[in-house]
């Protein structure tokens, strides 16, 4: 169970690159949400749209009109205001992501060192730190993998049922770990399911 757990966190390593920071956008100081107030404070939705599928990009847009209206009625109203235009921006676009939405969490939440590193690279547009972090991630997950397998092989003798499970299960994982990296690393049937790039507009 361990060996399948990690299997699903290399994958997901691999996909950080293509999955656009799911991880953290929902945030209070994620970029979805720092769109969103750009979109606000110019007074200008098409900042926030790319952020949302093209079919979404009306209800994104009553939103927005019906914050900046009830933003004017003082700064209780605008706070109020804006923590509505803030989460019906998240859940849209998670929604688009195909992952739920739980509610936006509180500036400086904790997010995986290695997304950290991959919105550095999109700012700084130098992407060999993503490629260091991530080829030693999938190197020391893969060897470990593959160190249990062999373990388990050595100390399963041929007539031994329970021992020879064991390397069996160690083995189906280490074989499933290298065809999933493989998958995600190719775009392939490895990672989750996304929407196609039409579904978003950038404006």
């Amino acid at each position: 169970m361990n060996k399948i757990v990690m299997a699903g966190g290399l994958a997901a390593a691999v996909l950080v690159l293509t999955s656009e920071a799911a991880a953290h956008c929902d945030t209070l100081d994620g970029p979805v949400v720092k769109a969103a107030r750009a979109a606000l404070d110019q007074r200008n939705v098409a900042l926030v749209l790319r952020w949302v599928p093209v079919a979404d990009e009306p209800e994104i847009t009553r939103a927005f009109d019906q914050t900046v209206t009830v933003r004017a009625l003082g700064p209780a109203a605008q706070e109020l205001a804006d923590r509505f235009f803030f989460e019906t921006v998240v859940r849209v676009h998670r929604a688009g992501e195909g992952v739920p939405y739980t509610g936006l969490k509180p500036a400086g939440t904790p997010i995986d060192p290695a997304l950290s590193i991959a919105d550095r690279a999109v700012e700084t547009g130098n992407l060999n730190p993503v490629l260091e972090r991530l080829t030693a991630d999938v190197q020391h997950g893969v060897r470990r993998a593959f160190t249990e397998m062999m373990v388990r092989r050595e100390a399963a003798p041929p007539a031994d049922v329970v021992a020879g499970r064991a390397f069996v299960s160690a083995y189906v994982t280490f074989l499933h770990l290298v065809e999933t990296i493989g998958q995600a690393a190719r775009g392939g049937p490895g990672g989750h399911d996304r929407p196609s790039p039409d579904a978003h507009t950038v404006k």
